[in-house]
């Protein structure tokens, strides 16, 4: 039983499942002989994540969740099997990154008397600049 780090988080190699496959899209003599491209499947109910950490996880995985309880990622951008399955375990580890930073709690404030004062100042000042702006009056 194995553990990897990947995102700062200590992930069971049980909880990752990786699939190879035949890359899509032009690339020569390789492209339809070798299996580069990567499928990663990261298990939530395996992988042992706080819950508050496992609901931002499914919150910023968005379309990569799928119904299972699966985070799945696909990486078919370099040539080899190695680089994507680097690509794959390394995009999963930004989105473990982003999902261990939590929101700060904002406190509502209100504005003080003297800021509310100091509004209304500055809007009739700028009232009167604008209405200076009108058409001239020829007195004769």
């Amino acid at each position: 039983m194995g553990v990897r780090l990947i995102g700062g988080r200590r992930i069971p190699d049980e909880a990752l499942r990786f699939k190879f496959m035949r890359a899509r899209g032009p690339g020569g003599q390789n492209v339809n002989k070798v299996s580069t491209a990567v499928e990663l499947r990261l298990v939530l109910d395996q992988a042992g994540l706080p819950l508050a950490f496992r609901h931002r996880l499914e919150r910023l995985a968005g379309s990569r969740l799928n119904q299972a309880g699966e985070i799945v990622i696909f990486a078919d951008s370099h040539r080899t099997q190695a680089r994507n399955r680097d690509d794959a375990e390394a995009r999963l580890g930004d989105l473990l990154e982003r999902a261990a930073q939590t929101e700060k709690h904002r406190i509502a404030t209100r504005p003080t008397r003297n800021a509310k004062r100091k509004r209304r100042e500055e809007k009739k000042k700028r009232g009167q600049v604008k209405s200076l702006r009108g058409r001239v009056r020829a007195d004769d």
